[in-house]
């Protein structure tokens, strides 16, 4: 008997969605501060778990340790599902740790905003297109001194990049995950339109990841 194409490869997609969106749960930021003895760092700043709320710590090290995992645990779920499964599970794998982060059940679907991970997405599924964003990311950082508008702008030309440097799929992929931080971001964007939002550098910054 010969199975239809979908009815075989069905539960690849399944458990790549699951275990990508696992990994991606993982809340560094708070599990860190806590291991370090911060606390619980939703209680401080932003109530954000991104890197920016732990640097509120005080705590340099910690923060950009944050950085680093949650953007190479988005990167480890692409990485994965791409070596072993191909190209189309690797944008499933990317859409499930995204939404891990953003909505993880351990903290009652309240997580971050996407940035770091985002990050991390963009290089595993095209590396060049991730060191695009991350230079974008750079770039508008040094000028402004938003970190929120850099992480906005940047998502924002992400489909743009890959537009040019990948391919159709993942360039819709990109579109998607620039609309999802984008709205996650509507906080931001509000003081940003208001002239409220604090600089890179001010220990009340709003929290973009």
């Amino acid at each position: 008997m010969i199975y239809p194409f979908w009815s075989v490869i069905w539960p690849y997609f399944v458990v790549a969605a699951a275990a990508s969106y696992l990994i991606g749960s993982i809340p560094f930021g708070l599990v860190l501060t806590r291991l370090a003895g911060f606390g619980d760092v939703r209680n401080i700043g932003s109530g954000n778990i991104g890197a920016t709320n732990v640097l509120r710590t005080g705590n340099k090290p910690l923060a950009l340790t944050t950085l680093f995992l949650d953007g190479g645990k988005g990167a480890f779920a692409v990485a994965i599902g791409s070596v072993y499964w191909g190209p189309d599970i690797a944008i499933v794998a990317a859409f499930g740790s995204l939404m891990g982060h953003l909505f993880p059940v351990w903290l009652r679907f309240r997580g971050g905003k996407g940035a770091a991970v985002g990050l991390g997405i963009l290089l595993a599924l095209a590396w060049p297109i991730g060191i695009a964003a991350c230079l974008t990311w750079l770039v508008v950082a040094v000028v402004f001194r938003y970190s929120s508008l850099a992480a906005l702008v940047a998502f924002a030309a992400s489909p743009l990049f890959a537009w040019w440097l990948a391919d159709p799929q993942t360039m819709e992929f990109s579109a998607f995950m620039a609309v999802v931080i984008w709205l996650k971001h509507a906080g931001n964007i509000r003081r940003l339109v208001r002239g409220e939002e604090t600089r890179i550098g001010n220990s009340s910054q709003s929290d973009p990841g």
